[in-house]
């Protein structure tokens, strides 16, 4: 029985099925998000030569991407994510590609909530409510509102609505990138910090940073297989790809001339206090993540639906989501160094799921149905993305792990 992400056993109906430009904003708002506050700090790890590094990120991605729609189009069996691993690997394949997504998934979303907390409560120190004789207050305040906040949009099961969602995540990313770069142009800061040409200590770092940019790949199956016309697929990762590429290089480009060498972990950190700018910057900042939980959070919650046997009713589809979102919201607020952690087992998962496994997997699914076999380019291609992946895993869990223990 499949209890997979998206359940066979409730495909969309064509009402439900997304058109060109909403699939657009989905797979914009899976990609593009809250590492365009890092992608400055990221750069500057790495060196102005690290966007050669970012660039080769941004096409690896996109093609295993398109490795992943080839998998899905060799079997009508295949709606998932998990149902390549088990279609390539079988049931052992199945339940790997499954843990290292849902796991993804579900760390990005508590990490949001985390986010949220840590940002407002920066923003209003003082800020706490009242529960009878308990007073909440500072981040675990902040965290309870943003997962008040959050909770509806979850109970959306349709692509469909996510999308009006998706398309706030969108303007967030657009408001954020021009509120920055407003603060360069007229609150005096300038562009003319010079930088570093490569810093080699810091590219494992880089690396990570970008491999988790592109993350995307664990909802582009559901994206997928809501769309009207599944053809143009090809152009909705094209859109998405190109515009988040060069919405991440120009905040990075810009971020870096700005503050060079002193970037912090967000540029928001960087932005002059009293720039209505920079005031508004952060204020977008804390939307994107609002806009992208749900869509996160999606095919966490179908495949717990379709485990249950609750996928055909909606009262018992939103209880699971909001047992979910609690799930989240009970580890944000009782781990408070989390966000270190996520941090680390993000970019090992995020590269695993965009990089190896889409990698391994159509290999595998290729000489099934009886594709080319030897040494042919698309053979080499792959082989090369898990070499890379294998290395940017190895070297970028090495140094999180080195400045987490540094940390404490």
């Amino acid at each position: 029985m499949n209890t997979s992400a998206a359940n066979t056993d409730r495909p969309p109906s064509s009402s439900d099925k997304t058109s060109f430009l909403k699939t657009c904003f989905n797979g914009i708002n899976a990609l593009s998000g809250v590492g365009l506050l890092s992608i400055p700090y990221a750069l500057s790890q790495g060196g102005w030569l690290s966007l050669i590094v970012f660039l080769a990120i941004a096409v690896i991605c996109f093609y295993t991407g398109l490795l992943l729609r080839r998998c899905m189009d060799s079997s009508p069996l295949v709606d998932t994510y998990p149902d390549i691993g088990a279609h390539a690997f079988g049931r052992k394949g199945r339940v790997v590609v499954a843990a290292f997504m849902y796991l993804e998934l579900y760390l990005v979303a508590i990490d949001f909530l985390i986010l949220e907390g840590d940002n407002l409560h920066k923003l209003f120190p003082a800020a706490g409510f009242q529960l009878g004789a308990l007073r909440v207050g500072g981040k675990q305040a902040f965290v309870l509102a943003a997962t008040l906040a959050v909770l509806p949009t979850t109970w959306f099961s349709s692509l469909n609505m996510l999308a009006y969602v998706a398309a706030g995540g969108a303007l967030a990313s657009v408001v954020l990138i021009a509120a920055v770069l407003w603060v360069g142009v007229f609150d005096g800061v300038g562009f003319q910090e010079r930088g570093r040409l490569v810093h080699w200590a810091g590219m494992p770092s880089a690396m990570s940073l970008y491999s988790f940019c592109f993350s995307g790949h664990a909802v582009f199956p559901m994206i997928y297989t809501g769309m009207k016309d599944r053809k143009r697929f090809p152009m909705v990762l094209s859109v998405c790809f190109t515009l988040s590429t060069l919405s991440y290089g120009f905040m990075g480009v810009i971020g870096y001339l700005m503050y060079g060498d002193t970037l912090q972990s967000q540029i928001t950190l960087n932005l002059p206090s009293a720039s209505v700018a920079a005031k508004v910057a952060i204020y977008t900042t804390l939307v994107n993540p609002l806009t992208k939980y749900a869509l996160v959070l999606a095919p966490v919650a179908e495949a717990a639906e379709g485990a249950l046997g609750v996928s055909k009713s909606a009262p018992l589809r939103a209880l699971v989501r909001t047992g979910l979102v609690v799930g989240t919201a009970v580890v944000a607020l009782s781990v408070p160094f989390f966000a270190d952690v996520v941090g680390l087992t993000g970019a090992l998962l995020s590269c695993t799921a965009t990089m190896l496994l889409p990698s391994l997997c159509y290999l595998k699914v290729r000489s099934k149905i009886g594709g080319a076999t030897g040494m042919g380019l698309e053979t080499a291609a792959c082989l090369a993305i898990v070499a890379v992946g294998t290395a940017i895993v190895g070297l970028g869990t090495y140094s999180s792990v080195k400045q987490i223990v540094r940390r404490l």
